[in-house]
């Protein structure tokens, strides 16, 4: 078994058809709870456990799947393409948003941290939580927190927000595509971008942009942070 755990090929379906067993069921039950990457997870995690797979096995495959994200995002350059003139026309509101997003989501992790006594390298792991895996590293490793603590973070914030974005959207009576695509792109990255798509291009489109630019307002804001 170990030669099979080990072949590169192993990580590769192992990945893949946990996401495809989550699209058939999130695609069944209808529910945002049932979202595809939670339910991958949830299955990866239990085969690794269950077959006590190390994973450094699992990764000789799931590294290719990895390489893959970053070009990934460039997909969002033809939403944002088609929805230009929504983007110009909204420009000051989405940023002005987007900083608030970010403002508040990092203020409420170290308001938390501080009243928890959490030593600052908890700190510094947690408060880039809400932007891509590869901008949360880098910021995370230059601050001094724990790449391991920063990817469970990342993964929670976003799995979270696709989760729950619709329920607060229905509970708000929100309507605009445009404040839709903000709040996903800045509290959930790309996981919540992915959910934007789902309901509707317009959606998408500002939740890309949005999410690039609360990536940018994140690192300025962590930089202030540190100088406290």
């Amino acid at each position: 078994m170990n030669d099979i755990w080990n072949n590169p090929l192993f990580g590769i379906v192992l990945t893949i058809g946990a996401f495809e067993i989550g699209r058939a069921v999130a695609a069944r039950v209808k529910h945002p709870i049932a979202n595809p990457l939670l339910i991958a997870m949830l299955i990866c995690f239990g085969w690794l456990k269950l077959f006590r797979i190390p994973m450094d096995s699992y990764m000789k495959g799931a590294r290719f799947i990895e390489a893959f994200l970053i070009p990934s995002t460039a997909v969002l350059g033809l939403s944002v393409y088609r929805q230009r003139k929504i983007l110009k026309e909204q420009f000051f509101p989405i940023l002005t948003g987007c900083f608030v997003g970010s403002l508040i989501s990092m203020g409420s992790t170290v308001i938390l941290c501080r009243m928890l006594a959490l030593n600052s390298g908890i700190l510094h792991s947690l408060l880039p939580k809400s932007v891509t895996t590869a901008i949360a590293l880098d910021l995370s490793s230059q601050m001094g927190g724990v790449k391991a603590l920063t990817i469970m973070a990342v993964i929670l914030c976003g799995v979270g927000g696709a989760i729950l974005h619709p329920l607060v959207i229905r509970f708000l009576k929100l309507s605009d595509p445009v404040a839709i695509g903000v709040a996903f792109g800045t509290a959930s990255h790309a996981v919540g971008t992915a959910r934007a798509l789902e309901m509707g291009e317009v959606e998408g489109a500002v939740s890309g942009v949005a999410m690039g630019v609360a990536g940018i307002c994140t690192v300025v804001i962590a930089l202030l942070v540190q100088m406290l």
